[in-house]
């Protein structure tokens, strides 16, 4: 019986998988019981032949893309969504980019691990953001109950800051999710601001000191990374006074 396309690929990226590293990801990406990612399954493939396999598969149909995205395979789920990345940002087409991006959302729920939602939202959404589209529904991703729905909205605004040096966007949206209860929300939250700080540190300043007595020990430390160490510890001591 001939091979469907997405069985190929996946025939492509069993063929570069590593099985020692399998153990290594699973400590890495928490698969473990109890873990944010429990019961993700790995097979042992880097990121960078991931995406060299992905390319390949660019222009695979939906049908194609959507069987990959459902996997239960981690490394299959992040070769569909790097896929759509290298389609979407080779496309000139404003359909086709349109198509993309609604298929994106459409599957947002299998973006279900931090590196899904980093290497992808960025990449789409955030363009889309930066064009004014789709306002609607980046502000109904922020408020989902669905933690990974929130750090696509998070994550996405790094395009506006790292390509466009605009930061208001991600110093609001960083803003809805200062006090947020998941950890990796305070890791999102506090990379963004770091980011807008490399761009305006008097925004990242003003955001400090609106939000200090609010943030997390990792927000903080992951937006103020790029300060001296003696502002760094200067700004850890107001949280700990503004938190008593």
């Amino acid at each position: 019986m001939k091979q469907t396309t997405s069985e190929k690929w996946k025939q492509v990226l069993a063929d570069v998988a590593r099985p020692e590293k399998v153990k290594i990801l699973q400590s890495f990406f928490k698969t473990g019981p109890g873990e944010y990612a429990e019961g993700d399954v790995m097979i042992g493939i880097t990121v960078p032949d991931n995406r060299a396999v992905a390319r390949e598969f660019a222009e695979a149909d939906d049908a194609t893309i959507a069987d990959m995205l459902r996997s239960p395979v981690h490394e299959h789920r992040l070769s569909g969504l790097l896929a759509m990345v290298h389609a979407y940002e080779r496309s000139k087409d404003p359909a086709r980019r349109a198509h993309i991006i609604d298929m994106y959302l459409a599957n947002a729920d299998r973006c279900n691990n931090w590196d899904l939602v980093d290497l992808s939202a960025p990449k789409m959404l955030g363009p889309e953001l930066a064009a004014g589209r789709c306002l609607d529904r980046h502000a109904e991703l922020s408020a989902a109950e669905s933690m990974w729905r929130r750090r696509i909205a998070i994550v996405s605004t790094l395009h506006l800051v790292m390509k466009h040096r605009r930061t208001f966007e991600a110093v609001a949206e960083c803003d809805r999710h200062v006090s947020d209860a998941e950890p990796l929300i305070h890791k999102a939250v506090g990379w963004v601001m770091r980011e807008v700080g490399k761009k305006d540190l008097g925004a990242l300043l003003d955001w400090l000191d609106r939000n200090i007595g609010r943030m997390s020990a990792t927000t903080l430390s992951y937006a103020t990374e790029k300060l001296d160490k003696y502002e760094r510890r200067a700004w850890q001591l107001r949280r700990r006074e503004a938190r008593q």
